[in-house]
């Protein structure tokens, strides 16, 4: 991008260089396609066993209530977990290449800020993380039964949830480059936690069934949030009674909200251009 951007001799914005980079970060993923097929597959073919193993179990509530079907119980964690893969494992995978073969080193010998850079990434994973949910809900609805949000508020409990799930996790996806020693090391360093936490946070059992340790582990981290305040607009009430001794709306957004301002920080402060260097 050119110095004297539009012919006014100004170097351009902030917001200018951030866009331009979302837009190569998107051009750089939508040209790898087994990146992009795994991306938007396997979140779907989790759906697809959950919805086939478990379809016709329900979750029963209390006197009086209907019982949930377990459909709707899981996709929410598996949206969550879809989010989490797409922001932190692979931001951090992507990024330890890209320090790997040096094109960070380059980029740091242009104007390009460490901001423009983080929140170029953080616009791919927002544009790609909102296709591959729009997939699953879309599949869930068609072809699982799944009962979608039916009220604006709802929705909009799932769009800010989602929004800061995805930035904190982003940016903290960013920041743990600073741990991994290489390219070929990346994917042994960060898949076990991306793991881990799928397992204590609720995605792949019923959180009141965790053990009271892991779940206290598992609070700490910005997944079991995401999956509690998605699961909030998916299922009736009293299931966040049940399940977390109630849903915490305000306490969802503060630990998603606090995890967004310090991944970003921790992303500045640890973010290396070039592996290795102080820089």
């Amino acid at each position: 991008m050119s110095a004297a951007a539009g012919g006014t001799g100004q170097l351009p914005s902030l917001l200018q260089l951030s866009w331009g980079r979302t837009v190569v970060e998107l051009k750089q993923f939508w040209r790898n396609p087994s990146q992009v097929f795994f991306t938007f597959l396997l979140p779907v073919l989790f759906l697809v066993i959950f919805s086939s193993v478990f379809g016709n179990e329900e979750v029963e509530g209390p006197p009086g209530e209907p019982p949930l079907n377990f459909k709707n119980y899981f996709i929410p964690g598996i949206i969550a977990a879809g989010v989490m893969s797409t922001t932190f494992a692979n931001l951090a995978v992507s990024v330890s290449m890209e320090q790997s073969v040096g094109m960070l080193k380059r980029l740091s010998g242009t104007p390009l800020p460490r901001e423009a850079y983080f929140i170029g990434k953080m616009g791919m994973v927002v544009a790609v993380t909102s296709i591959q949910t729009a997939i699953m809900l879309g599949v869930g609805k068609a072809f699982f039964g799944v009962e979608l949000p039916t009220d604006a508020f709802h929705w909009a409990v799932f769009g800010w949830v989602f929004v800061l799930g995805t930035v904190s996790c982003s940016a903290l996806g960013i920041a743990y480059t600073r741990l991994i020693p290489n390219g070929d090391a990346a994917s042994a360093v960060v898949q076990p936690p991306y793991l881990i936490l799928q397992f204590i946070s609720g995605v792949f059992f019923r959180y009141a069934e965790i053990p009271g340790w892991m779940q206290a582990v598992g609070a700490v981290f910005p997944l079991k949030w995401m999956a509690q305040g998605m699961r909030y607009a998916f299922t009736p009430d009293w299931l966040g009674q049940e399940e977390y001794g109630g849903w915490d709306l305000p306490q969802v957004a503060m630990m998603l909200g606090a995890w967004s301002v310090a991944g970003f920080v921790l992303a500045v402060v640890f973010f290396r251009w070039n592996r290795g260097s102080g820089s």
